[in-house]
């Protein structure tokens, strides 16, 4: 069918869906370097698992749960900053590690401040739950060491704490204070080691990357970017 004027007229689309042209030579993603969180992170956890032994310990007295409950809140501030940094980092496992170990401060602050009744034995729950997920994330974290130690730490440290938690046993607690004290260590390690990498733009202290871990790290931008279009925050769906 034709015009007057020779020239075929326009056909209705048909209905149903709408098919855009191909926008892909259009679309620019844009990406946002920003320092490692991580030193904080493992300082945070650092710091605070030190206050927590020394109370396990009986260092403090029996009468600080409440300062040593104020003490380790800002921890969890901390931990869930550098969380909400990693996940915009692109960093699925640190940003789920950092924001679990924040939540879990958060509530061992709140039950030491407050001393609801019943509160041991659910923060003896609490870390029961913890350690499983620690061992879950030490399963896939083994290509990057310096995390998959803190984890390695942290399960037997959470594991025993929850132990004592639930039953009372006195020696249970200088167990679990033992371990917050090398759970200290190696996050202190961890920090400075991954602080100096990020200040120097190469590896000063070992941190035991492998794998993808490593090729993140000493790879070209071709290699930091493969597979973004199907990447959280820019595929439609997570």
């Amino acid at each position: 069918m034709s015009t007057d004027q020779g020239q075929p007229s326009e056909q209705p689309e048909p209905p149903g869906r709408h098919f855009e042209p191909d926008l892909r030579p259009m679309t620019r993603i844009n990406l946002r370097p920003i320092a490692s969180p991580m030193p904080v992170g493992f300082f945070a956890l650092a710091i605070a698992s030190v206050i927590v032994a020394s109370l396990q310990l009986g260092f403090l007295g029996d009468d600080a749960h409440r300062a040593v409950g104020l003490a380790i809140l800002p921890a969890f501030a901390l931990q869930f900053l550098v969380s909400i940094l990693a996940f915009g980092a692109r960093d699925v496992l640190a940003a789920t590690l950092m924001a679990c170990f924040s939540g879990t401060w958060l509530a061992s602050s709140l039950v030491l401040v407050v001393d609801p009744p019943g509160g041991t034995k659910v923060l003896g729950v609490l870390n029961l739950l913890f350690s499983l997920f620690a061992l879950l994330m030490a399963s896939v974290a083994h290509r990057k060491r310096s995390m998959w130690f803190v984890l390695c730490v942290a399960v037997p440290r959470f594991a025993v704490a929850a132990l004592y938690n639930l039953t009372g046993t006195e020696w249970l607690a200088y167990v679990s204070g033992s371990f917050g004290l090398l759970l200290a260590a190696v996050g202190l390690y961890a920090a400075f080691a991954l602080m100096l990498e990020d200040m120097r733009g190469e590896e000063v202290l070992p941190v035991g990357r492998s794998g993808p871990a490593h090729t993140a790290v000493e790879g070209d931008l071709a290699v930091q970017l493969r597979n973004l279009e199907r990447q959280a925050g820019v595929r439609r769906t997570l």
